[in-house]
């Protein structure tokens, strides 16, 4: 795959999901860095205070603390200039249809994928948001 990413943000509290979908990146060399926060507060941390802006975005839904969706409400309120072009995948292992409905409603979210991510389903969203073709 010839698409190289400057960031990929990885939101997510569970270890062994980052730990797989890390490697699963890593191993695509599709970015020059994943970062990856453990709760959404340090995800709006991150967004807020470094010069890096993440071309991708996968965020949890069910996360302690601030879930995915909290996390969204406050990502909206972020100036523009530090989410403009963000693609922004929900990667979740919710199997309830209302929760895929309620993201396929809200503007900032561009897809809804099963985790772990897979190298499949890495390809597909890598052509579908960053080919110039």
């Amino acid at each position: 795959m010839s698409i190289l990413l400057d960031c990929i943000l990885l939101i997510d509290d569970d270890e062994p999901t980052n730990f797989l979908n890390k490697m699963t990146l890593e191993q695509a060399g599709c970015s020059r860095q994943v970062h990856v926060a453990q709760s959404g507060l340090e995800a709006l941390a991150f967004l807020q205070d470094t010069t890096i802006r993440p071309d991708l975005i996968f965020l949890d839904i069910n996360m302690p603390a601030m879930d995915g969706w909290e996390f969204l409400e406050r990502y909206r309120n972020l100036p523009p200039a530090r989410k403009a072009d963000i693609v922004l995948i929900m990667l979740t292992t919710s199997l309830n249809p209302d929760d895929e409905k309620r993201t396929r409603a809200i503007p900032e979210v561009a897809g809804f994928e099963n985790k772990p991510l897979s190298q499949e389903q890495l390809d597909f969203l890598l052509k579908k948001y960053f080919s110039e073709s």
